[in-house]
């Protein structure tokens, strides 16, 4: 057996032996760190490309992790659904709020919409209590208060951010939320590769139909990131749509905090912008929430624990 293969495979055996709510946290931190990096990438192919173009190649990409994804099983045995009109429903709803965040970072800066959309987590769990019937305990409200906290004094957002424009991160917030709750209440119902294989179905077709009318020829340059921004988005997708198919929705939520702390560098990668000592403070907070909500989780589940 080769050396690599054999610390890879130990690697998933540590991973799998994690209880579900840790293992759920995890991917939750991997595909936040995912979205951070596609979104610098899409502000930047915005400067040159129109949204429908930069979605469009970027679901083209998707549909051909899903298809990678769901060969085992079979294409046409992934298409089928117990529940086609909520798969599809879902797909359209993350379609619509992929534009929304987009239109948002054509707008604005990134720490701004990123500022707004901090909202997110916090509506994804009230939806997950309405719809999913997820209790949302006084510790899970507490981790989720502090990395919202937190969010507020990485951005310091002023009355400026809040004109005409803030409204596209509103409702991208919103829908993104609505979004995890539906994502959640489909685990078990359909295996994860027959999701990610209707989420690229329905966004190929949706922007492939705008596309054509905004299209610019992109340089080679401008094809690698465009590509970019489909791999990364294909794969923070798949790994969002795992972690909530491990854990609830309520548990991953105040994780998604992590979201803007993944921003804030990415800000300081590719625009150079340093942080100051706000922002340290701000990440600060942020970690502590999910760290607590972490501690708590382990904590919960040693008590739950046989013997």
């Amino acid at each position: 057996m080769v050396p690599s293969s054999g610390a890879a495979g130990e690697t998933q055996s540590r991973f799998r032996n994690l209880s579900a709510n840790t293992r759920g946290i995890a991917l939750m931190v991997v595909a936040m760190l995912t979205f951070a990096s596609m979104d610098a990438l899409s502000k930047l192919a915005m400067e040159k490309h129109a949204v429908a173009q930069v979605l469009c190649v970027r679901f083209w990409i998707f549909l051909a992790f899903a298809l990678v994804l769901t060969r085992r099983r079979g294409v046409r045995a992934s298409l089928v659904s117990r529940r086609p009109v909520l798969q599809i429903g879902r797909s359209a709803l993350l379609i619509v709020e992929m534009g929304a965040f987009m239109l948002a970072f054509r707008a604005m800066h990134l720490a701004d919409v990123h500022a707004i959309a901090a909202v997110a987590p916090l509506i994804a769990m009230v939806m997950a209590a309405l719809l999913l019937g997820e209790r949302i305990g006084p510790h899970r409200k507490v981790a989720a208060a502090i990395g919202f906290v937190g969010v507020l004094v990485i951005v310091r957002p002023g009355v400026g951010v809040f004109d005409g424009a803030a409204i596209w991160p509103l409702i991208g917030a919103t829908l993104w939320g609505l979004y995890q709750v539906l994502v959640r209440k489909m685990a078990g119902v359909d295996p994860v590769g027959t999701t990610v294989l209707y989420t690229a179905l329905v966004g190929v077709v949706a922007y492939s139909a705008f596309a054509p009318f905004v299209w610019t020829p992109p340089t080679p340059q401008m094809w690698l990131m465009l590509a970019g921004v489909g791999l990364l988005g294909a794969f923070g997708h798949a790994t969002l749509v795992r972690a909530l198919d491990t854990a609830p929705t309520s548990v991953l939520q105040p994780f998604g905090y992590v979201l803007p702390l993944w921003a804030t560098v990415m800000s300081y990668l590719v625009w150079d912008h340093v942080p100051d000592r706000w922002t340290i403070g701000g990440c600060l907070l942020v970690v502590a929430g999910g760290l607590y909500a972490l501690w708590r989780e382990q904590r919960a589940g040693k008590a739950a624990a046989p013997g």
